[in-house]
């Protein structure tokens, strides 16, 4: 295994640089992004702070976790789309590493949320560099047909089931001013098939080109369910080939300690430790499965 906390890492020209496996160290961002010019964005950031993203969906694609796969699996001036957009981590970053960068959002409070972040974090040249598209995952070869085989990179953070959200009312979420990706997970249920997206996402890409997909394990029905194989599976029956396995860690690392911080809403889950239970769960790390789109059309990478 390998490990780094460098945040510009060489560009990969291709697959054959992906390790097997690698540690990537990613702490999460909580706070919304600064503006460029405090002056003039003071506006933009009083309306994008009305409708606050929650830590879960800040924490899908971080800005240390976007310019890692970005650096690492594209150079300047490509393609990347993102499906299920959460937040504004990948387009923002994707814009200040001189790539273009489509987004599928399909709910326009998500997108409005967004776009208000956007314009809060880059300068005006540099949002020309990012687009949204209101088309769901497993449209994204329709919504962004003018870039069909051309994307060098998807990324996606595929919505899992919370039992904070299984049955939850939209119209609750927009009164009381919660989070837009939260709403648009109930919008789009949030159970939504990994595989839904997996041969849109293939169509979208050019030979060559990479997928990621963030996921991690969660407990179901009292037992650990981990997503990755199955998302392996699936890919290669779209037609990928696994490159590689990244684990991404969440937390920031001081030597060899992991700098793991309870909040007011963990502190408040504490248990007896005799109970039992379940412990409050902190997220510390996540899986990063990458697929590749073989050079050559077909299904060579089903094997």
């Amino acid at each position: 295994m390998t490990g780094t906390n460098q945040p510009n890492s060489t560009p990969a020209t291709g697959a054959r640089q992906f390790l097997p496996l690698t540690v990537w160290l990613c702490p999460d961002d909580t706070t919304d992004p600064p503006s460029h010019d405090q002056r003039l964005g003071q506006g933009l950031a009083h309306r994008a702070a009305k409708a606050r993203t929650c830590d879960r969906h800040l924490a899908s694609i971080s800005t240390g976790l976007a310019r890692h796969l970005i650096t690492a699996a594209t150079s300047e001036g490509d393609v990347i789309a993102e499906a299920f957009t959460s937040n504004s981590a990948t387009l923002r970053t994707a814009a200040q590493l001189d790539r273009r960068a489509v987004a599928c959002v399909p709910h326009f409070p998500l997108a409005q949320h967004v776009g208000a972040q956007l314009r809060v974090a880059l300068p005006r040249e540099h949002l020309a560099r990012v687009q949204m598209r209101p088309c769901r995952a497993d449209q994204m070869h329709r919504g962004i047909a003018d870039h069909l085989g051309q994307v060098a990179f998807v990324i996606a953070a595929p919505p899992t089931s919370s039992p904070t959200m299984a049955g939850s009312d939209p119209k609750s979420i927009r009164t009381s001013g919660g989070c837009p990706a939260c709403l648009s997970d109930v919008l789009a249920n949030s159970t939504f098939q990994t595989r839904s997206f997996l041969p849109a996402a293939f169509r979208l890409l050019r030979p060559g080109g990479h997928l990621a997909i963030v996921t991690t394990a969660r407990h179901y029905g009292g037992r650990l369910v981990d997503p990755a194989p199955a998302i392996i599976r699936q890919g290669q029956a779209a037609g990928f080939r696994y490159s590689q396995h990244v684990i991404v860690i969440r937390v920031p690392v001081e030597a060899d300690t992991l700098l793991v911080q309870a909040g007011p809403a963990d502190l408040g889950q504490l248990r007896d430790a005799r109970s039992g239970s379940l412990p409050p769960v902190a997220r510390v790390h996540a899986d990063v499965c990458i697929l590749t789109k073989p050079i050559r059309s077909g299904r060579e990478g089903a094997r």
